[in-house]
């Protein structure tokens, strides 16, 4: 079915002034994400136990208001702790859909196909997110196809968590297997890994930290001779199962984007006047070490600390990554929104929009990631509508994806309605297309809106005399354009 869409709920008017030479400026590019959790239902579904058409409107109502924020990208939790969203032989269902850890949603009805579908169609980019090593949160019963009952040896019960050991050969290949199984059978835009590699330490009554029980797998490591310290080790495991991550997506789905959300912190000492956690001897993680290496295609530091918050400053730790990255990785700040509207710790809305206003200030490939979804959807304070209305009032395209571009698609098969009121667009290959970037012209200036495929009419405001079309790949590059003039209706 046909569907119109009014250009004032996509764009402001007179966006940009007409340039010299009488074009369009540069479509505007920015990243513009939120992470969507699925683990204890904090985002979708809102409970275990919905029925599939509830699923699908649950998210549906979260795809249309990532449009109307002029959002671009969602990072969907697929798999939380050794588990899946979607039908896989390598790992049980995951209980946020049923309940039920192994128990199967009802027939035919695939979580993530449905989401990439959806997304899809209104010119969104999917990605998945999975934790890499949290095993079992302990809130259910496991599965007999769990990895934890298949083959126990592999994981490590810290607290009251289970974790697959990162110290295991086994597990790694098992999680890069995960990864395969994925990118081979879903379209992705993305894989997106948080920083679950080795737990946050437990603090004990006592003093101290509760030790991680890897005694078995650091035992086979020394009956090899190496002259490791465990430290040392521990952060060799994480290495080799990034540099995994990176080189499966880079061999089998070249054109999506691989990003790695570490804690926002680096190592001690290295930026003055910032304290925190350790997170290169506290989780064994070291992300200055896999920026430098170049493995991601981009980096989204948890940077959840306030900007006037000297010990963790935003700006600051922000300005740290950029350098770190040193140009070649884009850095995208993950913010903490979920703040807004807290019991504790809590941020005015006023604290997120100065965060993206850094975010714009300090980066020359600006982007963001939100956590959480519900937050979004809530509106506390009103922070979604001041985001809609005052930082993303107009869309934005993705930037384009460095690592493997690809090839312009075709020009978008563009025409008017015999009576000029709208704008009907198609592509000559619709496998190519993500969505149209449309400028339209009044007087001396443009307005710049975003058409994704499941609209394929585009009503033009009165007064419209120009449009400028581009048809987007899924890796951000835009086609030749597509010009159409408006003569005036005598």
């Amino acid at each position: 079915m046909r569907q119109c869409l009014l250009v004032a709920l996509y764009c402001a008017c007179c966006a940009a002034s007409l340039r010299a030479d009488g074009e369009p400026p540069t479509a505007p590019r920015e990243f513009r994400a939120v992470w969507v959790a699925t683990l204890d239902n904090i985002d979708w579904p809102s409970r275990s136990g919905l029925s599939a058409d509830q699923q699908r409107q649950e998210a549906v109502q979260i795809l249309d208001r990532v449009v109307e924020l002029h959002l671009n990208a969602v990072i969907l939790q697929v798999r939380s702790a050794a588990d899946a969203i979607y039908p896989s032989q390598l790992e049980p269902w995951s209980r946020c859909l049923t309940g039920v850890q192994g128990r199967a949603p009802e027939p035919h009805w695939d979580p993530l196909q449905y989401w990439i579908e959806q997304a899809h169609q209104r010119g969104l980019e999917l990605h998945a997110w999975l934790n890499p090593c949290r095993a079992h949160t302990g809130r259910s019963e496991l599965a007999e196809s769990h990895i934890a009952r298949r083959r126990p040896e592999l994981v490590c019960r810290y607290g009251d968590l289970l974790w697959l050991d990162p110290g295991r050969s086994e597990t790694t290949q098992h999680t890069l297997n995960v990864v395969s199984d994925l990118l081979g059978r879903y379209d992705v835009d993305g894989l997106h890994v948080d920083d679950y590699f080795y737990p946050y330490p437990i603090e004990q009554k006592g003093g101290g930290t509760l030790p991680f029980p890897d005694d078995d797998s650091w035992g086979l490591r020394q009956q090899a001779e190496s002259q490791q310290s465990r430290a040392d080790w521990r952060r060799s495991n994480v290495n080799r199962l990034v540099q995994g991550l990176w080189t499966r997506v880079r061999s089998e789905r070249p054109e999506i984007r691989f990003g790695i959300s570490p804690f926002g912190i680096g190592r001690p000492g290295r930026v003055r006047g910032i304290t925190g956690f350790d997170q290169y001897d506290g989780i064994f993680a070291d992300p200055e070490y896999w920026l430098e290496q170049g493995w991601c295609d981009y980096m989204a530091p948890q940077l959840y600390w306030s900007i006037d918050q000297p010990a963790q400053s935003f700006p600051v730790l922000l300005q740290f990554w950029l350098e770190q990255s040193g140009g070649r990785i884009p850095i995208w700040p993950g913010l903490l929104t979920s703040r807004v509207g807290a019991t504790t710790k809590k941020f005015p809305a006023e604290e997120i929009l100065r965060q993206v206003a850094v975010t714009r200030r300090i980066l020359s490939s600006p982007g963001q990631l939100h956590f959480s979804m519900k937050t979004l959807l809530k509106n506390p304070e009103g922070v979604t509508d001041r985001l809609a209305a005052e930082v993303y009032s107009t869309a934005a395209l993705t930037p384009i994806h460095r690592r493997d571009q690809g090839g312009r698609p075709p020009v978008p098969l563009a025409r008017l309605s015999p009576d000029q009121s709208r704008l009907v667009l198609r592509s000559a290959d619709e496998g190519a297309v993500r969505l149209f970037a449309v400028w339209l012209q009044f007087e001396d200036c443009w307005s710049f809106s975003v058409v994704p495929p499941m609209l394929a009419e585009l009503e033009l405001p009165p007064g419209t005399s120009r449009c400028h079309v581009t048809a987007v790949s899924r890796t951000g590059v835009e086609s030749a354009p597509a010009v159409l003039e408006i003569k005036p209706v005598r």
